[in-house]
Formats: structure tokens, sequence, C-alpha cells
């Protein structure tokens, strides 16, 4: 699912439910992160890493601890350029070369709908209309929880080239549907803010793809190198 809203450079492991996949052994300094956790949240924890060191094994990159960095962003093996996602019922890592993509970010949430209240701290009024006229076209389609996975996937992307904080306020989206799939489409995010410099360049936006699949939305961002 995942691997669909990604070029073809990235390599992306994922796991639907409790399809028989074991979490992968924990490196000490992992395990003493998580030792606190609850055991869905340590199970969890445990299975992003599977699919983080499946990913790198298919890269040809030794195994490597995961682990925490600032802000909680994943630390990776030097040269590459990863994210991983987990919620109820799936989980996946996504990982590629920075020399082939700049930066990536991936999101996975429940297709329902937000909570109560979030919605009006998560959108500006720009993107709060164009979500009412996407839920009139598309009844079916949790369209705020979309645009929340979509920006948590620009996030992961932004964060790696800036080591900056990007509130819900500082990217603009736009989600769009593609021709004859209402389950399936795009966005483009307008940053709002002075973007990071990538190879002498200041991106203005970043580009994603979206897809709801199994009572599951997933969110994509990948940042070429200009």
């Amino acid at each position: 699912m995942i691997e669909e809203l990604l070029p073809d450079e990235v390599v992306a492991v994922e796991v639907h439910g409790d399809d028989g996949t074991e979490p992968a052994p924990l490196y000490p300094e992992e395990a003493e992160l998580i030792a606190r956790a609850v055991p869905k949240r340590r199970r969890e924890f445990a299975l992003a890493r599977a699919c983080a060191r499946r990913a790198m094994e298919k890269l040809g990159v030794p195994p490597h601890p995961v682990l925490p960095g600032e802000r909680g962003a994943p630390g990776w093996p030097p040269g590459l350029s990863g994210s991983m996602t987990h919620c109820d019922g799936y989980c996946a890592a996504a990982l590629v070369r920075t020399a082939d993509l700049a930066s990536l970010g991936i999101d996975a949430e429940p297709h329902g709908p937000l909570p109560d209240g979030v919605l009006d701290s998560v959108a500006l009024p720009s993107e709060a209309a164009r979500l009412r006229r996407l839920a009139e076209r598309l009844p079916d389609l949790h369209a705020d929880r979309l645009l929340f996975s979509a920006k948590e996937s620009v996030y992961k992307a932004w964060f790696p080239l800036t080591r900056r904080w990007l509130d819900f306020s500082e990217a603009d989206i736009d989600l769009v549907t593609d021709p004859g799939e209402p389950t399936r489409g795009g966005f483009r995010a307008e940053l709002l803010v002075p973007g990071p410099v990538v190879d002498g360049h200041t991106l203005t936006h970043f580009d994603g793809r979206w897809t709801v699949h199994q009572g599951i939305v997933a969110t994509a961002v990948s940042v070429p190198h200009p």
C-alpha cells in the first residue's frame, strides 16, 4: 500500500493486521527505550523496526538499531533516509538512499473521522473549505483524517531537511483524487514559511500521494533532488 505511493527507488516493507510477522529482536538500546511501555506499544515499536530492518536488507545495508533522535525522528544508517508509521492494524517502514531522494515521509491512520475538535486545530480556513467540498463529492471518504495524515507525512519529510518544527498552520495542503478513483489521489503542500534548501534550491512546496485501503488511509511525501 505504501510502496505504490512512492518512487521506484524507495524500498517499503509493511505489515497488515496480524499476518504472522514476528517483531524484530530489539537491540539493547532499543529495548531500553520501550521497557516500560504497555505490550501493544512494545509490539508496534518492534514491528516497525522489523519492517525497517527488512528494508535495510533489501537495500544491501546491514541491520542497524533505529533510535529516536531530535523530536523523535528516527536515526538511520549513513546514506539512508527513511520514515516509519504504525496504527491499529498496520505498520510500515520506507527507506531510500539519500543519493536518490533528498527526504521522504510516510503516515498511516485508521480511516475514520478525527476526534471532535481536532480538525479545528489542524486545518487552515482554506483547507477546511476544500474539505467541505470534497466531503460533498465523496461522503464515504474521511477527508479530515486524510488531511491529518498528509500533514504528518509532510512534517516527517520536512524535519530531516531543516531540523526545525513545522506547525500544522505552516503548510496549506490541497487534496485531489485521481480521475475516476475515489480512494486514491495526490496532494500538494504549499509551505507558508521559508522552505528547506536542497542542493542550493529553496523548496516552496512538497508533493505527495494518498490511498485508502482495508480501513487504512496512507499518505507519503517524497522530496526529489532538484
